[in-house]
């Protein structure tokens, strides 16, 4: 997506070759092209056909009399040469820059047998098949490759415009990654679409353009859970949040169980600091170095503990260490408390003996729940925190929240990868302060920003 204003495109770029491919004419299907059709998908013939663009406004439906004869197919249908779905069901929430934020992922493949260029990607809300006005925000298009999404980032201060021009090989799969900011919760649609536009590029044929509507998503209407301080009133900085930074938690897809999720979207790992916004004073090779270690964890909300592990190491080798935990110590010892159906929090990586409650405990918020540890796959004392839909952190989706209550101190203007915040020369992070420091209600941090709970 590109800058601010009303009616912008996703993508900023390609539009006048959507118009150009608005004004195509279908050409008729013969019965051997759609034999061929239902036989190979997208095949030669279809390609033969001029890939027409799909028209910019669905065919209204039409009321069909008693008795009378009806079509079963619908006259609006069309075969597209990408396929969509979605990971999650996209939540708004208000985030820290004062905009609503709709986040989520939109998985591409090319069914083709040939290329297909995609040259950009638009929002648009379905009612009235029109770019969503007065939006802004990024899409960035990554070939889906589990594990490699947010490397070499290290020491940016933005992440860049996004990629939405990419060439998708035949049963290639890519993912959008959405960040779509809105001026307020009433600006979202009921329902979202998206029309990516581009071209097919069949060997020994001229670019055959095209431009498909696509992917349907009818965003949550409830509004995200809010929570209290999962840590004593201080200083804290938000590490590896969302929502547009290509951060480890943002881009962490993953196949669980034969199904993709990206389990820690919504995540932030919390890291205390002092006066100078350090992280750790003294030998950095030291947990108690870390002003964040044995800090108490504190329930954000009242609730049941459905999980409860305690027994697993720290790191041994802080700041660097190279025997990770497994997958199934991922989190480390940890709590997960339901507060209702669909709504879990965890709280990840304590110190190990110092988990305060059992699976069935019923806790009230501010109750302490353990102390901060850097067990599981951590490499320096921090507590990750995040809403999960399951009682389980493999599988499950990861859902928006808001703090009721904080002040925003500032932000880090560049990306510190959290396994790297015991490499630095010193232990202060870089620190641009707000101007002014703002109380803040019910909303999220963004990933860097600096808060203060309490007074």
């Amino acid at each position: 997506m590109s800058g601010p204003g009303a009616g912008r495109s996703l993508d900023g770029a390609g539009a006048a070759r959507a118009r150009a491919a608005e004004r195509l004419e279908p050409r008729p299907m013969t019965l051997t092209t759609l034999r061929a059709t239902a036989a190979l998908g997208l095949c030669t013939a279809l390609l033969a056909a001029g890939c027409a663009a799909a028209p910019s406004t669905p065919a209204p439906a039409q009321a069909t009399p008693t008795g009378a004869f009806a079509s079963g197919i619908d006259r609006g249908a069309k075969v597209t040469q990408l396929s969509a779905s979605f990971v999650t069901t996209p939540e708004p929430v208000a985030m820290t820059d004062g905009k609503v934020h709709l986040t989520y992922e939109l998985v591409l493949t090319n069914v083709a047998p040939a290329p297909v260029r995609v040259d950009g990607v638009e929002l648009h809300d379905a009612a009235t098949s029109a770019l969503v006005p007065g939006t802004t925000g990024r899409v960035d298009l990554t070939p889906l490759q589990v594990g490699a999404e947010a490397e070499g980032a290290e020491g940016v201060s933005q992440p860049g415009p996004g990629n939405t021009s990419v060439t998708i090989a035949p049963t290639t799969t890519y993912v959008a990654w959405v960040d779509v900011v809105f001026p307020q919760r009433n600006a979202v649609p009921a329902t979202i679409e998206h029309v990516v536009s581009g071209a097919v590029l069949a060997p020994g044929a001229p670019p055959a353009p095209i431009r498909m509507r696509l992917g349907r998503t009818n965003p949550a209407t409830a509004g995200p859970i809010v929570v209290g301080a999962p840590v004593p009133a201080g200083t804290w900085y938000m590490s590896e949040g969302c929502c547009a930074d290509d951060t480890h938690h943002r881009r962490g897809m993953e196949p669980v169980n034969g199904v993709l999720e990206v389990p820690n979207r919504y995540a932030i790992d919390f890291y205390k600091l002092d006066d100078q916004q350090r992280t750790w004073v003294g030998d950095p090779s030291r947990l108690d170095s870390y002003l964040s270690y044995r800090q108490p964890i504190l329930s954000a909300t009242a609730g049941t503990v459905v999980a409860a592990q305690d027994g697993l190491a720290n790191s041994a080798e802080v700041p660097n260490p190279t025997n990770l935990a497994t997958v199934g110590e991922t989190v480390g010892n940890h709590v997960i408390v339901q507060v209702s159906d669909g709504v879990h929090v965890l709280y990840a990586h304590m110190d190990p003996g110092s988990v305060a409650v059992r699976v069935g405990d019923r806790v009230t918020r501010g109750q302490q729940l353990g102390l901060i540890g850097s067990s599981g796959i951590s490499t320096t004392p921090h507590l990750h925190f995040q809403i999960l839909t399951t009682p389980t952190y493999f599988p499950a989706d990861s859902r928006p929240y808001a703090f009721d209550s904080f002040t925003l101190l500032g932000h880090v203007p560049v990306r510190l990868w959290d396994d790297n915040l015991g490499l630095q020369p010193t232990g202060a992070l870089p620190f641009r302060p707000a101007n002014p420091a703002s109380a803040r209600t019910n909303e999220l941090p963004l990933d860097r920003d600096v808060v203060r709970f309490g007074p």
